[in-house]
């Protein structure tokens, strides 16, 4: 992949889309790049797909192509919320710690 905007996690197999992506959005551009997806996996057993999961990304630049070099995958709906709800406590204790300063 040679420029950010083409980088995608979706995944094609046989034919079948095993990993489809159904959003992204890039939240650092440049030598080292991280994009956060939103993707369903395909369930063969049930010929469906499974729930909405999102994963962060990290790409480093080499030789004019992304490479990526580490992932994590938000399995659910439940564990985004938590995460979203410490960053916002955690943001809210830093600008409240400023403003004191």
């Amino acid at each position: 992949m040679s420029a950010i905007d083409d980088i995608t996690i979706e995944y094609v197999d046989n034919d079948v889309v095993t990993c489809k992506e159904l959003d992204k959005e890039i939240l650092t551009r440049g030598a080292w790049t991280t994009i956060l997806f939103k993707y369903q996996d395909w369930n063969a057993s049930k010929q469906e797909y499974g729930p909405i999961k999102f994963s962060i990304r990290r790409y480093q630049k080499r030789n004019d192509a992304y490479w990526q070099k580490s992932k994590f995958n938000i399995s659910s709906v439940d564990q985004a919320n938590k995460i979203i709800d410490s960053l916002q406590k955690w943001i809210q204790e830093m600008e409240t710690s400023d403003a004191d300063s």
